[in-house]
């Protein structure tokens, strides 16, 4: 798993794609997930592009790409249960899955650590 700077996780899937979700730091500062509003499969983004928001009783947060990439798959649970993002953000609560032909530049766990250190 690798990790940006904005608190969301990317997992190369080995086929070509990857899955992408908030870390747990993220809905911890978020709070209670109330809504999130996915992008469509097929969506053509660059890196920094928004795509996604995430709504929380707290306040609303962009999801922007941290590379640049096309959307393959949503997860569409989150249309009923946004609280996924929550009780499992890197299982059952993922956003997106993508393609990219490169995810350089993230970080590995222990940068993400490091710079996220209170």
């Amino acid at each position: 798993m690798q990790y940006t700077e904005n608190h969301e996780w990317i997992l190369d899937n080995g086929d070509g794609t990857y899955t992408m979700g908030i870390t747990d730091h993220a809905q911890t500062l978020l709070g209670d997930i109330v809504f999130v509003e996915l992008p469509s499969e097929g969506n053509r983004l660059s890196i920094e592009d928004e795509f996604c928001v995430v709504e929380s009783v707290k306040s609303a947060s962009g999801i922007y790409a941290p590379v640049d990439l096309e959307i393959v798959e949503v997860n569409e649970a989150l249309d009923t249960e946004p609280e996924l993002l929550n009780s499992s953000c890197y299982d059952s609560g993922w956003l997106v899955k993508f393609r990219s032909n490169s995810i350089d530049g993230l970080m590995s766990v222990d940068a993400y650590v490091e710079t996220n250190k209170d």
